[in-house]
């Protein structure tokens, strides 16, 4: 994917096209020091990472204001949400070099996001309408998190793999919860969980 189609697709401005290039161009040049993502998808960096992360964009409920993403890593998918236009987003990444490159992405794209350079048990982050996080662990593990950091009524938005159903079929009877499934547009086996009402049995 070039970023012409990525804006076809995602329907973004030439504003907004231009942070993502800064932000693509950033990652290519600190990627051989600090192993943001898999060397083999740099070559695709447009669909596998920008354009995964952007989907989320849709899914997010009306009037979100603050959006928490755990386990940052290069910023997928709450780096790219701050970019999309979510008004506050906090990047949660315990790496401090990933941080650091967190930190000067945010800053060359006047992306309104905060970074934290702690683990997710010690995070200080304002209640969440929304809680994100992308390949960082399965739903047993991301549910107590996310549920300490929702605002009353907050949603979280869990990119998976294949294995969506087995965890959910893990968490079933320790989590009540309201769970929507959509298919990835960028993954033939990757679903986006969208969870509200979580609260433990």
């Amino acid at each position: 994917m070039s970023p012409q189609q990525f804006q076809s697709r995602f329907g973004v401005s030439r504003e907004t096209l231009t942070k993502l290039e800064v932000y693509a161009a950033h990652l290519q040049k600190w990627n051989p020091a600090i192993n943001l993502v898999s060397k083999s998808t740099l070559d695709d960096l447009w669909s596998r990472h920008l354009a995964d992360s952007a989907q989320v964009f849709s899914l997010i409920p009306d009037g979100t204001k603050v959006l928490v993403d755990l386990g940052s890593g290069a910023g997928f998918p709450g780096l790219v949400l701050a970019i999309l236009g979510v008004p506050e987003v906090h990047l949660v990444e315990s790496d401090v070099r990933k941080a650091a490159f967190l930190r000067e992405v945010a800053r060359v794209t006047g992306a309104p996001a905060t970074v934290h350079p702690v683990r997710i048990e010690v995070a200080d982050t304002p209640p969440a309408d929304v809680v994100s996080a992308r390949a960082l662990a399965e739903l047993a593990l991301l549910l107590p998190w996310a549920h300490g950091m929702l605002k009353p009524g907050g949603t979280c938005l869990f990119p998976k793999g294949r294995t969506a159903e087995d965890e959910l079929t893990a968490v079933k009877d320790s989590w009540n919860m309201r769970v929507e499934r959509f298919p990835s547009q960028t993954d033939p086996a990757g679903t986006i969980l969208r969870i509200s009402d979580l609260a433990p049995r």
